[in-house]
C-alpha cells in the first residue's frame, strides 16, 4: 500500500518544492539594482517588500513645479545607499512577474525603510501591514523626495504606459496626481 501512495504523494508534493526553489532560502551577497524597488542577487530578481517605487523613467514634479526624474532619483540613490554592501534579503512571497518579494537590509538598515522615510517610495500598506505608516507619515510633512511636489502613483503610471501612454502625459496630472 505505501509502495502505491509513495508515487501519488510525489506527484503532488514534488511540483509544489519545484515552484518555490529560490523563495526557499534567505538570499545574501552584493546586488545589482533595476530600479527603486527591485534589486537582483545571484541572477535572481528581487522585489521590496511593502513598498513602491516611482518607474526609472518616471518624472515628479519638485518644489519649484518644474518635473524631475524621481524614478532616476529612486534608482540612483538605492544604487549609491547598497553599493559594496551585502545585503541579507529573506523571502516574504513572490509576485506574478516570477520575482521574489524579500524584506532586505544592508546591515541594520532595512531598505524598504530606508526608500520610504527619504520620499523615494510610497509605502504598500495591503501588504506591509502599516510597518512603514510612521516613516512615509514624517517623509510627507517635511517634504522630502517625492513629497517635496506632486506625482503620479506608481501604479497608475505603470497602468498609464501599458495603456499607450508617454512617460510625459503618464507622469503629469489625471488620476493618481498627488
Amino acid at each position: 500500500m505505501l509502495r502505491r501512495l509513495l508515487p501519488r504523494l510525489a506527484c503532488l508534493v514534488l511540483p509544489l518544492l519545484l515552484s518555490f526553489p529560490a523563495a526557499a532560502a534567505e538570499l545574501v551577497g552584493r546586488v545589482s539594482i533595476v530600479d527603486g524597488d527591485t534589486l537582483v542577487i545571484h541572477g535572481e530578481r528581487i522585489r521590496l517588500w511593502g513598498i513602491d517605487a516611482p518607474e526609472s523613467a518616471q518624472l515628479c514634479r519638485g518644489r519649484d513645479r518644474k518635473p524631475y526624474r524621481c524614478g532616476a532619483l529612486a534608482a540612483n540613490t538605492l544604487d549609491a545607499f547598497t553599493r559594496g554592501k551585502v545585503l541579507r534579503c529573506p523571502p516574504v512571497d513572490g509576485d506574478r512577474y516570477g520575482r521574489i518579494v524579500a524584506r532586505c537590509a544592508a546591515g541594520a538598515t532595512d531598505l524598504g525603510q530606508f526608500m520610504v522615510a527619504r520620499g523615494l517610495a510610497v509605502e504598500e500598506p495591503q501588504y506591509s501591514r502599516g510597518v512603514y505608516t510612521a516613516d512615509q507619515r514624517a517623509a510627507r510633512r517635511a517634504g522630502r523626495g517625492i513629497w517635496s511636489g506632486r506625482f503620479t502613483e506608481p501604479p497608475l503610471y505603470r497602468s498609464c504606459m501599458h495603456s499607450g501612454g508617454t512617460t510625459a502625459v503618464c507622469s503629469d496630472g489625471g488620476i493618481g496626481w498627488r
